[in-house]
């Protein structure tokens, strides 16, 4: 979906916001208010939570933590707002879910700070009345993630090919296990199938790289996995496992945690990941690579002339159900959260996440190596498309996507056009609701 967020819509983001801050002006209430907030249990969360927390403290407020598996965050939050519960005053939103959501969570756009958030990582969470949905607390970015102990920044590799061939390398000279290592289960196929996928110029639906629901839907939501470009990634990942051996061969169910904990035990030489784990590879109480990690431009398919990533964001909302009262303390809680600019620096530096302040990117630029390095990976290269599908059934095409690409690699590599073909009135079914 395209919204142009232009500069009126800017200017009332910022009036409303005004309004919403000297409406907490006045005295923190006599009786303390409780704010329930569900979460996945993660540095960039907590350290969100954390600059929510110090205006709580100074209000009245009790900020209750109610952390969550990340695999069953989605069904039981969904749960919750579908039957008008207020289980929750504030909720992680994701981009994979914003549209989902959107019916049962409160307009944002009248909280302070919104005005600097970026428009583009907006637009998952647009309800139906044009307005934004969310509040961001970091960019979740996809970011190629190698060993600088093992590699200087001109012998990173560039295109599918030199992955294999540097991987193939270092395994040869003893310096690691595996090459690549990266998830592909369920709910992790970014780190794998799609980075590699939109990196040769593919996509899932056709039209490529179209987000607008309208235009898929008037295509038949037509898969694009049998399409050459696609064919080729599946064949990539194929020829990694079992015939290069570049990466390990149970890499199949692996999610996120499985893929970084072979990163950050030194056994692979790249993955590929949100930059938000930077701070996690980095912490040498839990990684014997700390000091050691940096980040480069995603290797380029032989479709692709330039690198791309993705760039979203993790986010806040508040549903709709909540009492005023708590609905009121939830948006100024969260205002409090999206203008403390010092507490988005320092969640930056511990973390890896991004500011959801983009105003203050040129400053970090400036004075962080480490950011202008990400801005170098990342931000100075245009996404070709949004990270997900905005639209109801995405959770279910998503399903279904990864049972077929998953199913193919299981099989004999000469059967992957078959499986793929397959594959397409799944996918098909899945975006149509069938």
């Amino acid at each position: 979906m395209n919204f142009a967020f232009c500069t009126s819509r800017r200017t009332l983001f910022a009036a409303a916001a005004a309004a919403l801050a000297v409406g907490f002006s006045s005295p923190a209430p006599a009786q303390q208010v409780e704010i329930k907030v569900a979460y996945m249990k993660n540095p960039i969360h907590d350290a969100s939570l954390d600059m929510m927390e110090r205006w709580a403290k100074a209000n009245n407020v009790k900020l209750t933590r109610v952390p969550m598996a990340y695999s069953v965050f989605m069904e039981k939050v969904t749960a919750t707002l579908t039957s008008g519960a207020d289980q929750f005053d504030i909720i992680w939103h994701n981009d994979d879910w914003g549209q989902l959501w959107k019916k049962w969570v409160e307009p944002t756009d009248d909280i302070p700070g919104l005005e600097n958030a970026d428009p583009w990582v907006l637009e998952a969470f647009i309800n139906d009345d044009g307005k934004p949905t969310v509040v961001p607390m970091a960019h979740t970015v996809g970011t190629f993630f190698y060993r600088s102990d093992l590699l200087k920044p001109n012998e990173v590799p560039k295109t599918f090919d030199e992955l294999v061939e540097v991987s193939k390398r270092l395994q040869a000279e003893g310096k690691v296990k595996w090459g690549y290592a990266g998830a592909m289960a369920m709910n992790n196929t970014w780190f794998t199938f799609w980075w590699t996928m939109w990196s040769n110029q593919c996509d899932i639906l056709k039209p490529f790289f179209e987000r607008n629901y309208e235009k898929l839907k008037a295509n038949n939501f037509e898969p694009g996995i049998t399409e050459p470009c696609h064919q080729e990634i599946v064949e990539y990942w194929w020829d990694a496992i079992n015939k290069h051996k570049i990466s390990p061969p149970g890499m199949t169910a692996y999610s996120r945690n499985e893929s970084n904990a072979i990163f950050m035990a030194g056994e692979s030489a790249f993955t590929l990941i949100d930059s938000v784990h930077f701070g996690e590879f980095n912490d040498p109480k839990r990684s014997k690579i700390a000091g050691n990690v940096a980040m480069a431009p995603f290797p380029m398919g032989p479709r692709a002339k330039q690198p791309t990533s993705w760039n979203e964001v993790w986010g806040w909302a508040i549903p709709i159900g909540v009492p005023a009262e708590r609905k009121k303390i939830a948006k100024a809680m969260l205002g409090a959260m999206m203008t403390d600019e010092a507490g988005q620096i320092d969640m930056w530096k511990k973390t890896g996440g991004p500011p959801p302040n983009v105003k203050l990117w040129p400053k970090l630029r400036a004075e962080d190596k480490d950011f202008d390095m990400l801005m170098k990976a990342v931000f100075d290269n245009k996404p070709v498309a949004h990270s997900a599908y905005y639209f109801p059934e995405w959770p279910a095409v998503h399903k279904a996507y990864s049972d077929v690409v998953i199913g193919a690699l299981q099989g004999k590599r000469e059967d992957i056009p078959n499986a793929l073909q397959e594959g397409v009135e799944k996918i098909r079914r899945a975006a149509a609701g069938n």
